[in-house]
């Protein structure tokens, strides 16, 4: 683990990511990112829409799916205005 933190290259990601830099490797970590909550927020919803219906695993599985469906292109498209807008 501390090989990994005194990497050079994982340094500059994490600098590049504090400052707001966004790359190619800086825009897939975002996307990983949200892509992760947006699962984590579809399952919650899942089970709080569905959960007595169909069950609270099955909504939530139901739900975690379809939960990154609208979100990525958002995401990506958010990244691209922001890179956009940067520049």
């Amino acid at each position: 683990m501390t090989d990994i933190l005194t990497d050079p290259h994982f340094k500059e990601l994490l600098t590049s990511l504090a400052v707001g830099d966004i790359t190619l490797i800086t825009g897939t970590v975002w996307l990983l990112i949200a892509t992760a909550l947006s699962m984590v927020g579809g399952a919650i919803g899942g089970m709080w829409l569905a959960g007595k219906d169909i069950g609270y695993q099955f909504s939530a599985l139901l739900g975690g799916l379809f939960g990154p469906a609208g979100m990525i292109p958002a995401i990506l498209l958010g990244l691209f205005i922001m890179k956009y807008l940067t520049n």
